[in-house]
């Protein structure tokens, strides 16, 4: 397949429910709104959303019907980029080559802005129309799981807390499998539900996620080797152990794929593309 033009495809798609489903700019209180905007649009590659349609895909479903998944995903995503960028977190003025929420709004909107995202994105599975209510209840327990304290959250407080000292190559992948790829799994996983898959189909698309989503982030680690982050995969393991470990992480994930066939082939292509892209 060509990866490309499948993400291209996709994430023109997912833009779309973005733009239908969020509040206009305009709309009062316009400040909270367009903040809320702010880093929703443009976006990214929109990759944790187009991992729910390929997840979808994976079980014969076409990939709109993940598409209550992908933008809830994807609003969580960027909720937690918002409050990331903050002074009291990573304090960066820049992201995608804009000024950061904060710095345009201020900071109290922009925590607000966060907020909204959060809400909105629960408030977009839960009135999905045409699902059964079990697959509902279980994509906004998936999300709001990868999302919370056990998760992102907590994994940003631990990767938060390390400082300067030298961590364990153990705790830096637990802090990977909670910001990263517990997100990336709900994405999968959620697509997959909604698309209706049955237990065994969502474990094993849980353990194509989680494996995915950890070497996702330990390209990020090595796309920003230089950079004095404590956190990193290559600070602990070194550069050709962290290249190594991402491709042992990609092929066991690609190995839960067997059962799908060809039907998989987008998340297989989506985890090369994980450890291969340049940023």
């Amino acid at each position: 397949m060509e990866l490309r033009a499948y993400m291209e495809d996709r994430a023109a798609k997912v833009d779309a429910a973005l733009e239908a489903w969020l509040p206009e700019a305009e709309r009062p209180p316009a400040a909270l709104h367009a903040a809320m905007r702010h880093l929703v649009f443009p976006g990214g590659k929109r990759l944790r959303p187009i991992l729910a349609c390929a997840g979808a895909e994976a079980l014969g479903a076409p990939s709109d019907r993940a598409m209550p998944m992908a933008i809830a995903v994807e609003l969580v995503h960027i909720y937690s980029l918002v409050h990331d960028d903050l002074p009291c977190m990573d304090d960066d003025d820049e992201r995608r080559g804009r000024p950061t929420v904060h710095v345009v709004y201020g900071e109290a909107t922009a925590v607000l802005a966060g907020d909204g995202l959060l809400a909105s994105a629960f408030e977009c599975l839960t009135r999905a129309p045409g699902y059964e209510a079990e697959q509902l209840l279980g994509a906004v327990g998936d999300l709001s799981h990868a999302a919370g304290s056990l998760q992102l959250v907590g994994g940003q407080v631990d990767d938060l807390s390390i400082g300067e000292r030298l961590p364990g190559a153990d705790e830096v992948e637990g802090i990977h499998l909670r910001k990263t790829a517990a997100l990336m799994t709900a994405a999968v996983v959620g697509g997959a539900r909604l698309g209706g898959g049955g237990h065994d189909d969502l474990e094993r698309l849980r353990e194509f996620g989680l494996r995915l989503g950890v070497a996702f982030q330990i390209a990020d680690d090595l796309l920003d080797r230089d950079d004095d982050e404590p956190c990193s995969s290559v600070r602990v393991l070194g550069e050709d152990g962290a290249r190594a470990r991402a491709a042992e992480l990609i092929a066991e994930a690609e190995a839960r794929l067997a059962p799908y066939g060809a039907a998989a082939e987008p998340l297989r292509a989506l985890a090369r593309f994980s450890i291969g892209r340049d940023r």
